[in-house]
């Protein structure tokens, strides 16, 4: 069986951006770029980033805060860290920028989030907290109606 060079070429891009999930899967706290996670896979940025966003439906930066806000969900389900540690235990050198994406992907903020999670998971097993905790990915939290007596 032969196969055309473009697919080929697709086979090769598509491995190159296995690797870079992985990357960030494994490295998530790791100060990581675009530009880093490219050069890591000898593609260019912008390269990397359209084909990332095609085959993922996002885009590497995306993926690389929904890991670390699944992590921060974690760190502040044990309710042992402030959310300040928390913010740079899970790569992000910016508070602001971690409460916001936080709470666009969770729905509410890092310190409610904690409140209502210490309380809620208490009983149950890490991995089923785990697994009813996990972000809403690729269009965030769900806007909820206000609700009118």
């Amino acid at each position: 069986m032969t196969s055309t060079p473009a697919a080929a070429q697709h086979l090769r891009d598509l491995a190159r951006l296995r690797r870079v999930r992985d990357r960030i899967d494994r490295e998530y706290a790791q100060p990581l770029d675009v530009e880093a996670l490219a050069r890591g896979v000898n593609m260019s940025a912008g390269h990397l980033s359209r084909q990332f966003r095609l085959t993922y439906g996002e885009s590497p930066y995306s993926y690389l805060m929904t890991r670390r806000i699944e992590r921060a969900m974690a760190l502040l389900r044990r309710g042992d860290l402030s959310v300040t540690e928390v913010c740079f235990a899970v790569g992000c050198a910016s508070l602001g920028t971690f409460s916001t994406r936080f709470t666009e992907l969770v729905g509410v903020p890092p310190s409610t989030y904690r409140a209502q999670t210490s309380r809620a998971t208490a009983e149950m097993p890490p991995c089923l907290a785990k697994q009813v905790t996990r972000p809403i990915r690729n269009r965030e939290a769900r806007v909820t109606e206000p609700q009118l007596a």
